[in-house]
């Protein structure tokens, strides 16, 4: 015989209203799972709402939110990684680009010395 349970605060009481229930040669329904969710709420620091559904509801409740917490965690990672991405981009090309500009530096330079070299070496042979 199920025996309807309500006002159990606790993992304790939930036993306690077990035992007597089984004395009386009944049990509650749902026993070993609102056990697990009373360990659940006592887990996450919140207290019973004393029956299994509002337990078992206020349970569902905050794994939704712990969800909906992992998947924006999820995203701002995934954004954080997209802009360090991107401005490692923007670093690359930046030194590419400075290295662009040293090297058309570095080369009219030297060819300005060579058409110094080559118009000296007419002018002295």
């Amino acid at each position: 015989m199920a025996m309807k349970v309500d006002g159990i605060e606790n993992e304790d009481e939930l036993k306690r209203a077990q035992a007597a229930a089984q004395a009386s040669g009944g049990s509650i329904p749902n026993y070993q799972d609102w056990a697990n969710v009373l360990s659940d709420l006592k887990l996450a620091g919140v207290d019973s709402t004393g029956s299994y559904d509002g337990d078992k509801a206020l349970r569902d409740e905050i794994e939704k939110q712990i969800d909906q917490f992992l998947e924006e965690a999820q995203e701002a990672k995934k954004a954080q990684e997209a802009q360090q991405e991107t401005s490692h981009a923007k670093e690359t090309s930046e030194t590419d680009k400075d290295q662009e500009i040293k090297a058309s530096l570095a080369n009219a330079t030297s060819s300005m010395i060579m058409a110094d070299y080559m118009k000296y070496y007419h002018l002295m042979s």
